[in-house]
C-alpha cells in the first residue's frame, strides 16, 4: 500500500512538472520574480498599486508572444492578462481569461484563471482571478477606502517580437501623422479607460522604475543573453561558410536562422541587416533581396529571440574571400578599436572615460597605418570624436530600456560595443558589433565565439556552408 501511495505521489509529481513545462518558461524561479516584485514594492511605497497589462491576442497566425515587461514580472505566456501589485499589503493578484476548451482543442492546453492553484505555485504571486473581476475590485478594494491609492502603469509602449521602444515610438510617430489612422498607442487607450472609468485615481508612469531595473542583469539573464550572442556568431558563421559571388543577401540571412530554429530560438530579435557593397550603407537595411558581388564587403548584423532575450551581434567579411589592402587598412583599425575598448570597460568608470582611454590608445595605431586615399584617412580619424562606440542596452530587446551612459559601469550591465566610420564620398560603412557585459573584475565579450580578425574570416570561407550544401530550388 505504502508503494502505491508512493508511485501515485510520484506520478502526480511528473505530471506536474510536464504540464508545468509545457504551459509556463522554465529559465526563472519563483523566487526571482517575486524578487522583481518586490522592487517595485520598494519603489512604489506602501500608499500605491501598480497595474500592468499583458499583450493581446495574436490576430492571425502568428504564435503569441508575451510583452518583455509583463514577462519580466511573472513569466506567464496568456494573453489579456494583468498583473496587480498592492503596495498596501505587498500582495500580487493575476487577473486571467477564462479557460476556453474549443480553442485548447485547436490550439493546445493553455493557462487559464480555472488552473489557479497551478499558476500561483509556478509564479509566485498570491491570488489568481478571472479578468472581468478587475474593475470591480478597484472598487471594491481601492474607492471604497480612504486615501485612494496613486496608481502606477506603464506609459512607454510594452516591447514585443521584433520590437524595440524607439522602433515602437517610431512607428506610432507615422501613426499619429497619418488624419485616417491616428489611433492611440495601446498603452494611452489603457490610462484613458481608467481615467474614465475610475477618475479618482492619480495615475504615474511605471516605465522608469521597469527601466532602471531592467538595466541591471541577473545570472540568469545573462547567461540567456550568452546563448543569445553565441548563437548569432554561430550563425554569422554560417552565413560567412555560404558567401559566394552571386549568392542573394537573403540567402545568408537564412542560413543564420536555420542556425536560431534549429538550436530552439523562437525567431531573430530583429529583422537582420544583410547588406551587399553601398546597401551596408543604410544604417537599418532590412531587404535582403540583392546577390552578392565580386570585391564588396557583407555587413551582417543580427540575433535570435531566445527565450525572450537576445543579442546584437555584427561583422563584416568579403565576397571574394580575401580582404584588399584598402579593406584591411579599414577595417583593420574597426578591429583594433574594438579590441582597445574591451580593455578598457571596467566596474567605476563610466562610458565617456572608455572611450577617452581607447581613443587615446588608438591614436598611435592609426598613426600607423598607410591609408591608400585621404577620404579613408578622414574617416577614420572621425572615430575619435564619435560618441557612440559604446552603444544601446541589450536583454529582452536587441535597444533594451534603461541608460548605462549617465552613471559609472557596474556589474551586471549589458550592451553593445559597435565601433564604426563613414566613408560618405563612396557610401562605404565599416562596423562590427559585440555584445558585453560588466563583470566584478572588467567585462566578458558575450559573442567572443565569433571570430573578429580578417585571417580567421578568410579560412572561415574557404569551408562549405549550407547554401551549398543545400542550393535553392528557385531564386
Amino acid at each position: 500500500m505504502k508503494k502505491l501511495i508512493a508511485c501515485s505521489t510520484f506520478f502526480l509529481a511528473t505530471l506536474f512538472m510536464a504540464t508545468a513545462q509545457q504551459l509556463y518558461q522554465t529559465d526563472f524561479s519563483p523566487e526571482e520574480f517575486k524578487s522583481r516584485r518586490d522592487r517595485i514594492f520598494d519603489e512604489i511605497g506602501d500608499q500605491a498599486i501598480a497595474l500592468i497589462q499583458g499583450a493581446p491576442s495574436v490576430q492571425g497566425f502568428y504564435v503569441f508572444r508575451q510583452s518583455n515587461t509583463f514577462y519580466y514580472l511573472c513569466g506567464l505566456e496568456v494573453p489579456h492578462s494583468y498583473l496587480l501589485l498592492d503596495g498596501r499589503n505587498r500582495q500580487t493578484t493575476l487577473y486571467l481569461p477564462h479557460e476556453d476548451t474549443g480553442r485548447e482543442r485547436g490550439e493546445g492546453e493553455q493557462l487559464s484563471a480555472e488552473d489557479a492553484d497551478l499558476v500561483k505555485e509556478l509564479t509566485g504571486v498570491d491570488r489568481v482571478l478571472g479578468y472581468e473581476l478587475v474593475g470591480r475590485n478597484f472598487v471594491w478594494s481601492y474607492l471604497m477606502r480612504m486615501p485612494v491609492p496613486v496608481l502606477y502603469t506603464p506609459l512607454s509602449p510594452a516591447e514585443g517580437q521584433f520590437q524595440s521602444r524607439d522602433e515602437i515610438l517610431g512607428g506610432l510617430a507615422g501613426q499619429y501623422a497619418d488624419p485616417w489612422d491616428n489611433r492611440p498607442s495601446r498603452e494611452g487607450h489603457f490610462v484613458q479607460l481608467i481615467r474614465e472609468r475610475y477618475p479618482q485615481f492619480e495615475i504615474r508612469d511605471l516605465s522608469p522604475i521597469l527601466d532602471k531595473m531592467r538595466i541591471m542583469k541577473s545570472e540568469k539573464e545573462i547567461e540567456l543573453i550568452r546563448i543569445a550572442s553565441e548563437l548569432a556568431g554561430i550563425g554569422i558563421m554560417e552565413a560567412i561558410r555560404s558567401t559566394k559571388p552571386g549568392v542573394m543577401e537573403y540567402q545568408l540571412d537564412a542560413a543564420a536562422n536555420f542556425v536560431f530554429s534549429n538550436n530552439g530560438a523562437r525567431s531573430e530579435g530583429y529583422r537582420s541587416i544583410t547588406a551587399g557593397g553601398t546597401n551596408a550603407w543604410m544604417g537599418h537595411y532590412f531587404h535582403n533581396s540583392d546577390p552578392v558581388k565580386e570585391g564588396d564587403l557583407i555587413l551582417m548584423d543580427i540575433a535570435p529571440d531566445y527565450r525572450y532575450y537576445s543579442s546584437d551581434v555584427a561583422r563584416m567579411w568579403p565576397v571574394n574571400g580575401k580582404y584588399s589592402k584598402d579593406q584591411r587598412d579599414l577595417y583593420g583599425f574597426i578591429i583594433a578599436y574594438r579590441n582597445t575598448l574591451l580593455k578598457y570597460i571596467r566596474p567605476g568608470v563610466t562610458a565617456d572615460q572608455v572611450m577617452e582611454e581607447s581613443a587615446r590608445e588608438m591614436r598611435p595605431v592609426f598613426e600607423k597605418i598607410s591609408f591608400s586615399k585621404e577620404i579613408y584617412r578622414k574617416a577614420a580619424e572621425g572615430a575619435f570624436s564619435f560618441r557612440g562606440h559604446l552603444s544601446h542596452p541589450v536583454g529582452m530587446a536587441v535597444h533594451d530600456v534603461g541608460i548605462y551612459r549617465n552613471q559609472p559601469l557596474k556589474p551586471g550591465m549589458v550592451f553593445s560595443i559597435d565601433p564604426m566610420i563613414w566613408v560618405p564620398e563612396e557610401k562605404l560603412y565599416i562596423r562590427m558589433e559585440d555584445v558585453v557585459v560588466v563583470t566584478k573584475k572588467g567585462v566578458e565579450n558575450l559573442s567572443d565565439n565569433l571570430p573578429a580578425g580578417m585571417d580567421e574570416i578568410e579560412r572561415l570561407m574557404k569551408e562549405e556552408g549550407i547554401v551549398q550544401k543545400l542550393p535553392a530550388v528557385f531564386k
